[in-house]
């Protein structure tokens, strides 16, 4: 199956723009998750993709097919929803049959496809069972038997992991990622949850107000945003961001802030006046002790977080900042001031419009 493109897709809902004159392309062979807050437009989008909502303008294409008018039952889409589609009452094995039936397709064809699904979801044990008897997990499974059984050109989940329970999430996090490589299709995963998108996907595509404002591999998201919005709705808890001000010399423009010890020379020229700092808690250098480049930071509170790391809220010049720290000593613990440091190879930083500034940043020489 072709890649899928959306060329200039807009959905308005009266005077609400849910997605909003959007260009991408969903590549066949990888997991795309569309990744964003509620409202954002991602379940807009796919239910355009999958023809269940009519767009406003612009086009849905299937590799050179343009399949923007085509009904849904036409577009060879399967789809995994939120709640299992699972006929309670019947096997298993006539849950994944139905789609098949429906399709019209002969027996024997219908047998073949239905043992291999079962085996490529490890469901051969559970075909005679009732679906009434399985768990939110192999209900989700058969699930997603229906959906690939009648061999589709792309696949379509709505947050499949909604209604399961933290452990179970694990289990099906493992079975999504095997399948998904046996797979060779294009396959779209509807998120809001950062750890499902950050865990599942080749690459995501975050969406704000009906449009994606980035797109990239799960750690290049996470590492380099392109916008503030990216910075704080990746993490947690998200980037930290502090005031700035550029000023230009004889020979440097510069970067100042009450969180750098010193100012840092820019090597990009003619930036806006007042910019933000951007950095996220775990990248910040924290010490009960002085080291080069620190500056003196009041502690206001800590508290431990998933995982076991601590997390210090401390103050500069009345900016609250949080730090992630593994394993901090007694000392640190203890201390009412501590010593802090913006790596410069970890900072980010923005203009006044909200957009990353691609900068190599150094420390002035005295």
């Amino acid at each position: 199956m072709p890649e899928i493109r959306v060329e200039n897709l807009t959905k308005k809902f009266k005077d609400v723009v849910a997605v909003d004159d959007l260009t991408f392309s969903f590549p066949e062979g990888q997991v795309t998750c569309l990744l964003g807050p509620s409202g954002c437009g991602k379940t807009t989008l796919l239910r355009m993709i999958a023809g269940l909502e009519p767009p406003t303008s612009g086009s849905i294409n299937f590799g050179e097919i343009d399949l923007t008018q085509l009904a849904t039952r036409k577009r060879n889409i399967g789809m995994v929803f939120q709640y299992p589609v699972v006929y309670r009452g019947i096997s298993v094995y006539k849950n994944i049959e139905l789609p098949l039936v429906r399709r019209k397709i002969p027996e024997k064809e219908r047998r073949q496809r239905i043992e291999e699904v079962l085996e490529l979801l490890n469901l051969q044990d559970q075909a005679t069972k009732d679906s009434s008897q399985l768990d939110n997990v192999s209900r989700q499974k058969v699930s997603v038997a229906r959906a690939i059984s009648y061999r589709p050109d792309s696949i379509l989940f709505v947050e499949p992991m909604t209604n399961i329970d933290a452990n179970s999430k694990i289990q099906f996090s493992h079975f999504f990622k095997e399948l998904s490589k046996k797979l060779n299709q294009v396959i779209v995963y509807v998120t809001h949850d950062q750890t499902e998108a950050m865990t599942l996907a080749d690459q995501i595509a975050l969406m704000e107000d009906g449009r994606i404002v980035q797109c990239n591999e799960p750690r290049a998201l996470y590492n380099e945003p392109e916008e503030v919005f990216g910075g704080w709705f990746l993490g947690n808890p998200g980037m930290n961001f502090v005031d700035a001000r550029c000023e230009q010399t004889a020979g440097n423009d510069l970067l100042i802030s009450s969180f750098l010890k010193s100012p840092l020379s820019i090597s990009t020229h003619g930036l806006d006046r007042e910019v933000t700092i951007g950095i996220r808690p775990e990248h910040i250098k924290v010490s009960e002790t002085i080291f080069s480049n620190a500056v003196s930071a009041k502690v206001k509170r800590k508290s431990i977080t998933v995982g076991g790391q601590f997390l210090f809220v401390f103050e500069v010049d009345e900016v609250e900042v949080k730090a992630k720290v593994s394993h901090p000593s007694n000392e640190l613990m203890t201390a009412p001031s501590v010593w802090v440091e913006f790596p410069v190879e970890r900072i980010v930083f923005f203009n006044q419009n909200q957009k990353r500034v691609h900068a190599d940043l150094t420390y002035v020489r005295k």
